[in-house]
């Protein structure tokens, strides 16, 4: 009879157990999952950035050059008209460009979106259990 008043105390203690190991292996999951989503926003930002930057350079340079062609080939007749009618097409194209990375940047998809998606679902479990 000594050992029945120890056997509810230790199933408490094993379901506390249970819990906390539970409760360590969700924080841990999402940890992970945090984590992923982190590393691919990093990865998809830099990428992102990476193409920008080289794509800026190369359009520049290329207009630039373009610019100094189209204008020396018409040096002697409309150099004015030339000039004016390039210089507005640059901020044309730059602003219609910029407009759409403005749209792209956006749409991107938002940070951490599994997470949240994991712990509304864990939230929803915990509701409905009660």
């Amino acid at each position: 009879m000594a050992e029945t008043p120890h056997q509810p105390a230790e199933g408490l203690l094993n379901s506390l157990k249970n819990l906390t190991v539970t409760l360590i292996a969700i924080i841990h999951t999402r940890l992970e999952l945090l984590s992923t989503d982190l590393e691919e926003g990093r990865e998809r930002f830099i990428s992102l950035l990476a193409m920008a930057f080289v794509s800026l350079f190369s359009l520049c340079f290329g207009a630039v050059l373009l610019t100094i062609l189209v204008v020396v080939v018409f040096w002697d007749t409309h150099r004015l008209l030339v000039l004016g009618s390039l210089t507005g097409l640059f901020l044309i194209t730059g602003a219609v460009l910029g407009a759409v990375v403005v749209s792209k940047l956006k749409s991107m998809p938002r940070m951490f979106e599994a997470s949240l998606a994991e712990l509304i679902k864990d939230h929803q479990e915990i509701d409905i259990d009660r």
